[in-house]
């Protein structure tokens, strides 16, 4: 029975100690574990522009918007988005590699800090389609 309890504590303590802050492509940080896969990056032939219209009204569609942003830096700008979808939290950052030329990165998390790669595809995916009907 003692060993029982003190593996129990054991694996506690370990699933404790495998948690801890990841980044997120918002910029930002926030609980979750570490060391999964938790973001696809998609390329679209498409201004930077239309491209963040597109995000946000996936993410308008499937869920909640929360934020909206841009982050300036020498060379360009880079347009961030973070809403709830499923009860996850999603970052999508956009960001202008040419002109015509835009690369899309997608993060989603649970409440407890697991990655949804499925709903990081029907993310992309979802923008796609907005993209092909504008």
């Amino acid at each position: 029975m003692k060993i029982k309890v003190l593996l129990a504590i054991i694996g506690i303590s370990a699933l404790m100690g495998a948690t801890g802050c990841v980044s997120t492509v918002g910029g930002g940080k926030t609980a979750g574990v570490p060391l999964i896969r938790d973001t696809f990056t998609a390329r679209y032939q498409r201004p930077l522009d239309q491209v963040f219209e597109a995000s946000k009204e996936v993410v308008r569609q499937m869920g909640v918007l929360n934020t909206e942003s841009t982050l300036y830096d020498q060379t360009n700008s880079v347009r961030t988005v973070q809403g709830k979808i499923n009860q996850r939290t999603v970052w999508i950052r956009i960001e202008a590699v040419e002109p015509q030329l835009t690369e899309v990165s997608v993060q989603a998390r649970t409440p407890g800090g697991v990655s949804d790669v499925d709903l990081l595809h029907e993310i992309d995916k979802q923008i796609a389609v907005k993209l092909a009907t504008k």
